[in-house]
């Protein structure tokens, strides 16, 4: 079959086309799925580069959509033609993937394939950090970096519809937009503020936000960290511009005793039972039209390596998918 395949760790460049074997029958608990539509995340680059090592050599890619093409013994309740969606399940840059059907999300009547291929792994994640890792109360601000971002609409939308207030941070006029279009009640722009904690003060009278969810890492921490209320938390789920430098501890005790956090997706989808409640509730306001799906580039498999550069050189809002057809 036709996938991306990943030889050695570097930049974009080693994204390359290649004919690789897929077992013709899927193990014990497995399915054979004919990939309709790949997500394209941040963990992506960061196990292409490197940051997260993977044994090489290797097919990227940890989301995806697609039809079962064939079951393995032990498998019930999926029957092969069945449309299933996956988020973290590794090798999704290719004509065919094998996964684990406890993977395996049936996708819901209503829902397109590339619109669910487009929803799970980020939807999941914005719903994990909106409803456990700080739960959002109505009354609350807080603080979204890259608000027009993959995650960043999403978290931006999920917050306003908890009865929360959004103060979102963009790069561009465009960005800016499409942050408001999806309930940011204020935006910050990057460039256009020497503080941006000061301007955050401002928005919020003196007191700082309930909590600021940081994906973007090294470039925003320290603002970040000095955004915050007394006690407030920094969910810190992703590093877009770069690990952040290790923290003295002292410095949540001096910024208000506040609380610092590191999370991650597959802490919180730990059982079916977890993996199904979450992603049941994130399709449920898709379907009802309460939470917009933006698909904002579509590349040929064969173009993951463009998908990459389009991603870090942060020229995108909304989701990427590789299709591979069409």
């Amino acid at each position: 079959m036709r996938a991306i395949q990943i030889t050695e760790h570097g930049g974009p460049e080693v994204l390359r086309s290649a004919d690789v074997d897929v077992p013709d029958e899927p193990g014990d608990g497995q399915l054979l799925i004919d990939v309709a539509a790949a997500g394209v995340n941040y963990i992506d680059t960061y196990q292409r580069a490197g940051i997260y090592p993977m044994q090489l050599p290797f097919v990227p890619g940890v989301e995806g959509a697609g039809t079962v093409a064939r079951i393995g013994p032990g498998v019930e309740n999926v029957r092969v033609g069945d449309r299933v969606v996956w988020a973290a399940s590794p090798g999704s840059y290719a004509e065919r993937a094998i996964i684990p059907a406890m993977d395996a999300v049936p996708i819901p009547e209503g829902v397109n394939i590339e619109t669910a291929a487009a929803t799970l792994l980020q939807g999941l994640t914005a719903h994990y950090l909106t409803v456990t890792t700080y739960p959002l109360q109505p009354g609350d601000t807080v603080l979204v970096h890259a608000a027009a971002g993959g995650v960043g609409l999403l978290l931006t939308q999920l917050v306003t519809l908890r009865g929360a207030r959004a103060i979102g941070t963009v790069s561009t006029d465009e960005k800016e937009e499409v942050a408001r279009k999806a309930g940011a009640a204020e935006v910050i722009r990057y460039a256009a503020v020497d503080d941006l904690a000061a301007r955050v003060r401002e928005l919020t009278d003196g007191e700082g936000v309930a909590a600021v969810y940081d994906g973007v890492g090294a470039s925003t921490f320290d603002a970040s960290l000095a955004s915050l209320r007394r006690r407030g938390t920094l969910v810190l789920y992703g590093a877009a511009s770069g690990p952040v430098a290790p923290v003295d501890p002292q410095r949540l005790n001096t910024a208000g005793s506040v609380f610092l956090t590191r999370p991650k997706l597959g802490d919180h989808i730990t059982t079916r039972e977890e993996l199904r409640w979450r992603a049941g509730e994130v399709f449920d306001v898709v379907r009802n039209k309460r939470l917009r799906i933006t698909i904002s580039g579509r590349y040929p498999l064969d173009e993951a390596r463009s998908a990459h550069e389009d991603l870090q050189g942060r020229r995108t809002t909304g989701k990427l998918l590789l299709l591979t057809s069409g």
